[in-house]
C-alpha cells in the first residue's frame, strides 16, 4: 500500500512559524523548525522526510517567526521537480486577509486559503514542523478514509501530570474528538479506560 494513497492528488501545509520559547536560547536567531539537528539536519528535515518517504510531494512550507535560516536551509536541501508536480515551497507571512501576521496555527492556513484553492486538491495534510519523529502519512490518511472522517487528527497520548504543557485532545469511547484544551492547568479530561493519560 506504500505510497498508493499519496498518488491522490493531496496538498501537504506545513507550519514553521513557530517562536519555539521553550528552546531558548537556540531559537534566539531561528524558528524552532529551523533549529539544528545532529549536526547536519534541521528539525524540520524529519517532517518533511516523512511526507516525502510517503509518497507525498506537493509541500507547502508556511513561515512566520525568523525564518531567513529556515528558508535557507530548505531551498539549499529539499530541491524536488516542481515540472511534474514535485516540490517543496517556502511561504512567507504575507498579511493576506488583514493587518495581521499570522494569529496561531489555524490562522497560518485561513491566511493561506488561496494556496489550496489555487492547488484543488482532493485531501490536504496539515502537520507542524517542530516535531521529530517517524511516520507513514498514509497510515492516518487510510485511518481518515476508513472512518469516513471530515478531520483526522495525529496525537500521542501524555500523563495527566503532564498536560499542562501541552495542547490536549479530548475524545470520546469511540475515539471521536469532543474538544481542546490548550495547556490545561487541572481538570483535563482522560483518554477513555486511561485515567493516568490525556
Amino acid at each position: 500500500m506504500y505510497g498508493s494513497l499519496a498518488r491522490r492528488n493531496v496538498l501537504t501545509m506545513i507550519l514553521a512559524g513557530g517562536m519555539g520559547e521553550r528552546l531558548y536560547p537556540l531559537t534566539r536567531d531561528r524558528a524552532k523548525p529551523a533549529v539544528p539537528f545532529g549536526g547536519r539536519y534541521r528539525i524540520i528535515d524529519f517532517v518533511i522526510n516523512n511526507f516525502i518517504n510517503s509518497g507525498f510531494q506537493k509541500l507547502k512550507v508556511l513561515t512566520q517567526f525568523k525564518s531567513n535560516s529556515l528558508i535557507e536551509h530548505i531551498t539549499r536541501t529539499w530541491r524536488l521537480v516542481p515540472e511534474i508536480g514535485q516540490y517543496v515551497d517556502v511561504v512567507p507571512a504575507q498579511m493576506r486577509k488583514g493587518p495581521f501576521w499570522f494569529r496561531g496555527t489555524a490562522d497560518a492556513v485561513f491566511q493561506n486559503l488561496e494556496l489550496i484553492f489555487d492547488e484543488q486538491p482532493e485531501y490536504i495534510c496539515v502537520f507542524g514542523g517542530d516535531h521529530i519523529y517517524k511516520m507513514d502519512v498514509n497510515h492516518m490518511l487510510q485511518e481518515h478514509l476508513a472512518n469516513d472522517a471530515d478531520l483526522t487528527i495525529a496525537t500521542i497520548p501524555v500523563s495527566l501530570s503532564e498536560a499542562h504543557h501541552f495542547g490536549i485532545v479530548e475524545i470520546d469511547s469511540d475515539w471521536r474528538v469532543t474538544g481542546f484544551v490548550e495547556k490545561p492547568k487541572e481538570g483535563a479530561k482522560t483518554i477513555p479506560d486511561r485515567p493516568d493519560m490525556v
